[in-house]
């Protein structure tokens, strides 16, 4: 009898184990995440405290995430190289910033005249677009998750309206990413600059000119205060992909259950940044416009001028790098397969 009872009880336990919340059965894992953007900067900044908030909520605390403002830790432009070596464990950015090592990470950002929200996330979740990128990453001793996904951007603010082509020539302006190349055909000088470093820029006449992102956050950037032309279509950016990059190590310590916890606040956060960021343009434009900002659009030989230098820089940096090539690559193909779609699901 003690015999069956001592079997019983031990079945008994084995099944609690096994009904027991996978958390509950995780080691605590304490994991400290820089940002490239501070936590007061409109969308990327209240983004970023929402998904640490849900990876501790979804790994039922397993996960303990203290996020550090840009520049706490490492200087932003080095926190690549920090999660690669361990010295950082994760950090909340997007691939664009890492050209240095390799163009290719442009690709899996933002490409200019690329595609929108929905056809970008089609691309990257179910077209190869996020593996080939991981790929890229794991080079590097990193694992990256697709974690932010933003609305087009405006195309920059100017000091002096823009007439001509001519009056692009010699300017001195901020660029992100692959538009940076666009514009350096057209004889702007372009650097990166970090996002708390772009107003003193301009108001130090360092730069003649920026782009950053969308009207809710250059707003909270004070860019109207110095610069009176605000310029779109964002053809440099139709959608941004954002990313949390985590050391492999690390990523590789986490049980299934955190992994599939981080993968979802993720997921979560991805969607939040695409409604919360359209539903909340139209009013910062017109704050914008109210502070006497001009908003201006690109006239049509502007945009021929940007997207005939565009595919000549696409040509250039295929031939230069196999792994911008292989992304480029894998999104023509798949926006060419997605056009019938695009072409007739959707009102012009």
């Amino acid at each position: 009898m003690r015999k069956l009872l001592g079997i019983a009880t031990l079945a008994l336990a084995a099944f609690a184990a096994a009904v027991a919340p996978a958390s509950a059965q995780d080691k605590r894992v304490r994991m400290q995440m820089q940002s490239n953007f501070a936590s007061s900067l409109a969308l990327l900044g209240p983004n970023a405290n929402f998904t640490v908030e849900q990876i501790r909520r979804l790994s039922n605390g397993s996960i303990d995430i203290k996020f550090f403002e840009p520049g706490a830790l490492v200087p932003p432009g080095q926190a690549f190289d920090a999660v690669s070596s361990g010295a950082l464990d994760a950090a909340w950015a997007t691939p664009g910033f890492w050209t240095g090592k390799d163009i290719a990470f442009a690709v899996y950002s933002t490409v200019p005249f690329g595609p929108g929200l929905g056809e970008y996330l089609a691309w990257m979740k179910h077209g190869g677009g996020e593996k080939l990128m991981q790929e890229l990453y794991a080079k590097y001793n990193i694992h990256s998750i697709v974690c932010h996904l933003i609305p087009p951007e405006a195309s920059g603010w100017f000091r002096k309206e823009i007439k001509t082509l001519d009056d692009l020539k010699g300017l001195k302006m901020r660029f992100f990413g692959l538009g940076a190349n666009v514009m350096q055909k057209l004889g702007v000088a372009t650097q990166l600059l970090q996002a708390g470093e772009i107003f003193q820029a301009l108001q130090l006449g360092t730069i003649d000119a920026t782009e950053f992102s969308m009207p809710v956050m250059d707003l909270s950037l004070g860019f109207h205060q110095v610069a009176k032309f605000y310029y779109f279509p964002g053809w440099h950016q139709q959608a941004t992909v954002g990313d949390m990059i985590i050391n492999k190590a690390k990523w590789d310590s986490m049980s299934p259950h955190q992994k599939a916890s981080i993968e979802a606040a993720c997921d979560q956060t991805t969607l939040r940044g695409m409604s919360l960021g359209e539903s909340l343009q139209p009013a910062a434009l017109r704050e914008i416009e109210s502070k006497g900002v001009k908003l201006m659009t690109w006239g049509p030989e502007f945009l021929a001028a940007f997207e005939k230098a565009w595919k000549e820089v696409a040509e250039e940096q295929s031939a230069k790098s196999p792994e911008f090539k292989k992304a480029w690559d894998s999104l023509s193909k798949f926006r060419t397969e997605y056009s019938v779609w695009r072409d007739r699901g959707y009102l012009k």
